[in-house]
Protein backbone atom coordinates (compact mmCIF):
# COMPACT_ATOMS: atom_id res chain seq x y z
CA UNK A 1 0.00 0.00 0.00
CA UNK A 2 0.97 3.49 -1.01
CA UNK A 3 0.89 6.18 1.28
CA UNK A 4 -1.52 9.17 0.10
CA UNK A 5 -1.21 11.22 3.00
CA UNK A 6 -4.54 12.05 2.89
CA UNK A 7 -5.73 13.34 6.58
CA UNK A 8 -1.60 15.23 6.87
CA UNK A 9 -2.19 16.57 3.39
CA UNK A 10 -5.70 18.24 5.03
CA UNK A 11 -2.98 20.32 7.13
CA UNK A 12 -4.72 19.73 10.51
CA UNK A 13 -4.85 22.41 13.27
CA UNK A 14 -4.96 22.40 16.85
CA UNK A 15 -4.85 25.53 19.07
CA UNK A 16 -5.70 26.40 22.66
CA UNK A 17 -6.11 29.93 24.52
CA UNK A 18 -6.05 31.63 28.02
CA UNK A 19 -7.18 34.59 29.33
CA UNK A 20 -3.74 36.51 30.90
CA UNK A 21 -4.46 39.06 33.03
CA UNK A 22 -1.65 41.71 31.16
CA UNK A 23 -2.33 43.78 28.41
CA UNK A 24 -0.86 42.88 24.97
CA UNK A 25 2.09 45.35 24.44
CA UNK A 26 3.39 43.28 27.86
CA UNK A 27 3.07 39.94 26.32
CA UNK A 28 4.40 40.80 22.92
CA UNK A 29 8.04 40.38 24.04
CA UNK A 30 7.47 36.83 25.46
CA UNK A 31 6.08 35.21 22.40
CA UNK A 32 8.11 36.67 19.88
CA UNK A 33 11.25 36.01 21.81
CA UNK A 34 12.94 33.01 19.68
CA UNK A 35 14.97 32.61 22.60
CA UNK A 36 12.24 32.11 25.32
CA UNK A 37 10.90 29.19 22.91
CA UNK A 38 13.32 26.39 24.15
CA UNK A 39 12.17 27.18 28.27
CA UNK A 40 8.72 27.12 26.87
CA UNK A 41 8.91 23.62 24.84
CA UNK A 42 9.56 19.71 25.85
CA UNK A 43 11.00 19.53 22.01
CA UNK A 44 12.90 22.80 20.80
CA UNK A 45 15.85 22.70 22.96
CA UNK A 46 18.28 25.48 20.91
CA UNK A 47 17.32 28.77 18.70
CA UNK A 48 19.52 31.13 16.52
CA UNK A 49 19.00 34.22 14.17
CA UNK A 50 20.11 33.62 10.84
CA UNK A 51 21.30 36.20 8.42
CA UNK A 52 22.26 38.78 10.67
CA UNK A 53 18.95 38.93 12.39
CA UNK A 54 18.48 40.14 15.57
CA UNK A 55 15.05 40.39 16.75
CA UNK A 56 11.06 39.70 15.12
CA UNK A 57 10.10 40.90 11.66
CA UNK A 58 8.23 39.36 8.46
CA UNK A 59 11.11 37.33 6.53
CA UNK A 60 13.19 37.02 9.22
CA UNK A 61 14.37 33.20 9.99
CA UNK A 62 15.90 31.54 12.57
CA UNK A 63 17.55 27.81 13.23
CA UNK A 64 15.78 25.58 15.61
CA UNK A 65 17.67 22.20 16.90
CA UNK A 66 14.78 19.63 18.25
CA UNK A 67 14.95 16.33 19.68
CA UNK A 68 11.64 14.01 20.54
CA UNK A 69 11.77 9.91 21.66
CA UNK A 70 10.21 8.58 18.86
CA UNK A 71 11.19 11.24 16.26
CA UNK A 72 14.82 11.54 17.01
CA UNK A 73 16.80 14.99 16.63
CA UNK A 74 16.68 17.07 13.77
CA UNK A 75 16.90 20.82 13.00
CA UNK A 76 14.78 22.82 10.88
CA UNK A 77 14.80 26.50 9.73
CA UNK A 78 11.94 28.58 10.13
CA UNK A 79 10.90 32.52 8.27
CA UNK A 80 8.77 34.71 10.54
CA UNK A 81 5.30 34.95 7.89
CA UNK A 82 3.33 36.76 10.39
CA UNK A 83 4.34 39.54 12.60
CA UNK A 84 2.19 42.41 13.42
CA UNK A 85 3.23 44.12 16.97
CA UNK A 86 1.36 43.62 19.38
CA UNK A 87 -1.54 41.35 17.71
CA UNK A 88 0.30 38.19 15.92
CA UNK A 89 3.54 36.23 15.75
CA UNK A 90 3.38 33.52 13.54
CA UNK A 91 6.14 31.50 11.75
CA UNK A 92 6.44 28.67 8.75
CA UNK A 93 8.92 25.52 9.79
CA UNK A 94 10.84 25.22 6.21
CA UNK A 95 10.01 26.74 3.29
CA UNK A 96 7.41 29.21 3.40
CA UNK A 97 5.26 28.54 0.28
CA UNK A 98 4.95 24.93 1.36
CA UNK A 99 5.93 24.35 4.93
CA UNK A 100 6.40 21.27 7.44
CA UNK A 101 3.85 23.67 9.72
CA UNK A 102 3.27 26.64 10.65
CA UNK A 103 2.68 27.87 14.06
CA UNK A 104 0.93 31.25 15.44
CA UNK A 105 0.27 33.09 18.25
CA UNK A 106 -2.30 36.18 18.22
CA UNK A 107 -3.19 38.39 20.92
CA UNK A 108 -6.50 39.50 21.50
CA UNK A 109 -7.23 42.42 23.94
CA UNK A 110 -9.83 41.50 26.63
CA UNK A 111 -10.73 43.45 29.66
CA UNK A 112 -8.14 44.23 31.10
CA UNK A 113 -6.11 41.97 30.03
CA UNK A 114 -5.40 39.63 26.75
CA UNK A 115 -7.17 36.55 25.37
CA UNK A 116 -3.96 34.29 24.13
CA UNK A 117 -3.92 32.18 21.39
CA UNK A 118 -1.55 29.63 20.31
CA UNK A 119 -2.35 27.36 16.60
CA UNK A 120 -0.37 24.98 15.06
CA UNK A 121 -0.84 23.17 11.21
CA UNK A 122 0.81 20.37 10.01
CA UNK A 123 1.89 20.14 6.19
CA UNK A 124 1.42 20.15 4.52
CA UNK A 125 5.34 19.75 3.88
CA UNK A 126 6.41 16.48 4.44
CA UNK A 127 8.26 15.76 8.09
CA UNK A 128 9.71 13.73 10.49
CA UNK A 129 5.98 12.72 10.88
CA UNK A 130 6.08 11.44 7.48
CA UNK A 131 8.40 8.71 7.77
CA UNK A 132 6.06 7.28 10.65
CA UNK A 133 3.01 7.65 8.48
CA UNK A 134 5.49 5.85 4.84
CA UNK A 135 5.93 3.08 7.45
CA UNK A 136 2.60 2.12 8.97
CA UNK A 137 0.39 3.97 6.08
CA UNK A 138 -2.57 1.89 7.70
CA UNK A 139 -2.05 3.91 10.78
CA UNK A 140 -1.77 7.61 9.35
CA UNK A 141 -5.08 8.82 10.92
CA UNK A 142 -3.89 7.91 14.48
CA UNK A 143 -0.22 9.14 13.88
CA UNK A 144 -1.84 12.02 13.13
CA UNK A 145 -3.59 12.69 15.96
CA UNK A 146 -1.12 11.80 18.62
CA UNK A 147 0.97 14.33 16.93
CA UNK A 148 -1.52 16.42 17.28
CA UNK A 149 -2.22 15.73 21.13
CA UNK A 150 1.52 16.14 21.85
CA UNK A 151 1.22 19.76 19.72
CA UNK A 152 -1.82 20.75 22.02
CA UNK A 153 -0.24 19.93 25.73
CA UNK A 154 2.85 21.23 24.05
CA UNK A 155 0.83 24.66 23.64
CA UNK A 156 -1.21 24.48 26.76
CA UNK A 157 2.01 24.19 28.75
CA UNK A 158 3.41 27.14 26.83
CA UNK A 159 0.35 28.82 27.82
CA UNK A 160 0.61 28.77 31.28
CA UNK A 161 4.17 29.54 31.35
CA UNK A 162 3.52 32.83 29.63
CA UNK A 163 0.53 33.35 31.73
CA UNK A 164 2.96 33.06 35.21
CA UNK A 165 6.01 34.96 33.22
CA UNK A 166 3.45 38.30 32.55
CA UNK A 167 1.10 38.16 35.24
CA UNK A 168 4.31 37.97 37.55
CA UNK A 169 6.02 41.15 36.10
CA UNK A 170 2.92 43.31 37.40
Amino acid sequence: MEWTGQVYADTPTVSASAYIDAPPERLWRYVSDIHLMPELSAELQHVEWLDGATGPCAGHRFRGRSAHHALGNWETVSTIVDCEEPRRFGWAVGDPAHPMSIWRFTLHPQDTGTLLEQWAQLGPAPSGLSVAIEAMPDKEQKIVFVRLREFEAGIKSNLATLKDLAEREK
